[in-house]
Parts: structure tokens; C-alpha cells; sequence
């Protein structure tokens, strides 16, 4: 590893430290540090006034945040990848898309004539939150699914590209859909849903989203060599022993995993899978999957962590929608690598 990568590595962990207690600290109500750090080592009384606000209510949001940002950033890392496509992303292919549509078929079904969440919970075994895991997941591999056997029918990427965004716009539709036939209180629920948040985690529900997401996070980790095969093209990953379609297969089911989790948890949180990815390659200088996988899982965190310290607005009562400041940081980082881009192309060294 290059010397200047150890740096950057280093910087990104300490940062990851600091926004991570930064976020406990901050809300609503102020906490200081010391009574955050006595939190986090163990140190904090029961009795102590700080505890439900550091230890009940928001440190499951900061993990949240940290496990939710990690896997959006690989998910984007992986789609780029796959589909050579720099602006490829969860959201964007249409995957973000499909497993909103799982989640309101759960939330809204009440609303279209099914006889609700709770009964659907008992037929299949499983409790609300596994089913909404559930849910989004399985619609979001099956918009993944419908995208890469349109990438197998064609030879043009752009193509690929375009087929998701307005796969995107058809299972929107059906969700407007589910929307006008739903009473008003299953259509208030699932509108705050999609807004984004990582405070709705409880710690019953973070002993479940969190492996849900980690398991796949780090098996992505293993991927390194095999994605820097397929970003030199099919038939130099082949020339390496890498199984094509395997390996399309493998992050087609990890993406899925970690999209549908965090959509089912957390709400359609987009724009970090776009942004992030391209703020680790250019932090690195490198597009080496073996370095930019662990950079990107860390800036992913990061990024979270940061969009949910503006979103809260520290010291206020007031609190934004996550996906509104996530467009407002990941937007410009998409236009400056679009002007960069242009700016190569017209300016070659």
C-alpha cells in the first residue's frame, strides 16, 4: 500500500471516530463529550441523567447511520463496477425503486383489500421488521434481476441505464397506485417513510439490521480482484479465471441484501451509493477495488454520519428529511465529477 494511502486510511478512521461521537452528542439536546465518552466505554450510570438520551436513543441511531452509509457506498461501488457506468447507482438503476414497492405492498397493504401487515406477519412467520427486510429485498433483486438480463440483450451500457431509470419511473407509478386506494393513516406512514431516517432504529431492531448488512459488507470485501477484473472488461476477467456471470450473480445478491436492508430500515436513502464511491477513488487516486472497497465502506460511513448531524440541526426541535440533505451533498459531488470529467476530455494532459 502506497505511503499516502496508509495517511488517507488513517484520517478516515479518526474522522469516522470523531463525526461517530459528534452525532451522539448533538441534537435536541446538548450532550457533552465527556458524558458521551463515559457512554461508549461503559463508564455512564444508569441513574445518570444522559444515559436514555446517549445510550437508549442515539447511539443505535449513530450505528444505524455507520452500518446504513458503509453498505449504500459499496452498493454503489459494485453497481458502478458492473455496469461500467459512473453514475450507475442503487437508486438510479431502478433498485432503490423496487424495494420501496416491497415495502408498500406491506405498509400500504391494508389499504388495497390485503387484511394487513400483522396477519401477513403470522402467515409467513416472521415479525414486522423481518417481512419489511424481506420485502425490500426481494423487490430490489428483482429490479436487479430485470436490469441485468437487459444488459445481457444489449451491448450499449447507456442502454442498461436508461431501461432503469424508467423501471424506476414504473414502479414509482404502482406506488401511487397502492397510495390512492390506502387510507390516509397507511399513506402518512409511508410518506414518512420514504423522507429517510436512522432515528427510527430501535436496539431490538439494530440486533437485526445490522448483521443483515455486515454479513454482506464483508463479503463484498472479498471481491477486490474479481471487480478489478470485470472493470478491465469480460474477457480480461475471464482471462483471470473469473466466472463472468458468477461473479455478476454474487453482487447481484449482495447488493440486494444491503439496498433492501437499509431501504426497509431506514427509507430510500439515495445519493450516497452515487457520491461516495467517487470521493474514495478520488481521495486514493486509484480505482483498485482492494484499496477503494475499505475507503469507500469508511466515507460511506462518514457521509452518513454527516448528513444525519445536519439533518438533526443541532440544537433545534426541528428535523430535516435525511434524503434532502443527502441530495444536497451528494449533488454536487455528481456535477463536479461530470465538470471533471468534461474538463479532461477537453483539456488532455
Amino acid at each position: 500500500m502506497k505511503k499516502h494511502q496508509g495517511i488517507i486510511f488513517s484520517s478516515l478512521l479518526v474522522c469516522l471516530v470523531l463525526v461517530f461521537v459528534l452525532d451522539i452528542a448533538t441534537g435536541s439536546v446538548h450532550v457533552p463529550l465527556v458524558e458521551v465518552v463515559k457512554a461508549l466505554t461503559g463508564r455512564l450510570s444508569h441513574d445518570n441523567g444522559w444515559y436514555d438520551i446517549v445510550v437508549i436513543f442515539r447511539l443505535p441511531k449513530a450505528i444505524c447511520a455507520t452500518a446504513a452509509g458503509a453498505g449504500l457506498a459499496v452498493s454503489g461501488l459494485m453497481m458502478q463496477t458492473l455496469f461500467r457506468n459512473p453514475l450507475a447507482g442503487p437508486s438510479v438503476l431502478g433498485i432503490t425503486s423496487g424495494a420501496s414497492l416491497g415495502v408498500a405492498l406491506v405498509v400500504l397493504g391494508t389499504g388495497v383489500g390485503v387484511r394487513g401487515a400483522g396477519l401477513l406477519s403470522g402467515l409467513v412467520g416472521l415479525d414486522g421488521n423481518l417481512l419489511m427486510v424481506a420485502a425490500s429485498a426481494i423487490g430490489a433483486a428483482l429490479v436487479l434481476l430485470l436490469v441485468l438480463l437487459v444488459a445481457r440483450l444489449v451491448e450499449n451500457i447507456m442502454t442498461v441505464l436508461i431501461v432503469g431509470i424508467l423501471g424506476g419511473f414504473a414502479i414509482s407509478s404502482v406506488v401511487s397506485v397502492l397510495i390512492h386506494f390506502s387510507r390516509p393513516e397507511m399513506v402518512q406512514a409511508y410518506l414518512a417513510w420514504t423522507f429517510g431516517s436512522f432515528g427510527s432504529v430501535t436496539w431490538r431492531q439494530i440486533w437485526i439490521f445490522v448483521p443483515v448488512v455486515a454479513l454482506p459488507l464483508l463479503a463484498s470485501m472479498l471481491l477486490g480482484k474479481p471487480l478489478n477484473g470485470l472493470l478491465l472488461g469480460d474477457a480480461y476477467a475471464r482471462s483471470m479465471g473469473v466466472s463472468h456471470w458468477r461473479l455478476r450473480l454474487l453482487v447481484l445478491f449482495l447488493t440486494a441484501m444491503m439496498v433492501g436492508s437499509v431501504t426497509a430500515f431506514c427509507g430510500p436513502v439515495g445519493f450516497i451509493g452515487i457520491a461516495v464511491p467517487h470521493l474514495s477513488r478520488a481521495a486514493l487516486d486509484s480505482s483498485d477495488h482492494r484499496s477503494v472497497m475499505p475507503a469507500t465502506v469508511f466515507a460511506g460511513a462518514i457521509v452518513a454520519l454527516l448528513a444525519d448531524l445536519v439533518a438533526q440541526l443541532p440544537g433545534c426541535q426541528a428535523v430535516l428529511p435525511l434524503n434532502a440533505v443527502t441530495a444536497l451533498i451528494g449533488s454536487p459531488v455528481i456535477i463536479w465529477f461530470i465538470l471533471k470529467r468534461q474538463m479532461a476530455d477537453a483539456f488532455p494532459a
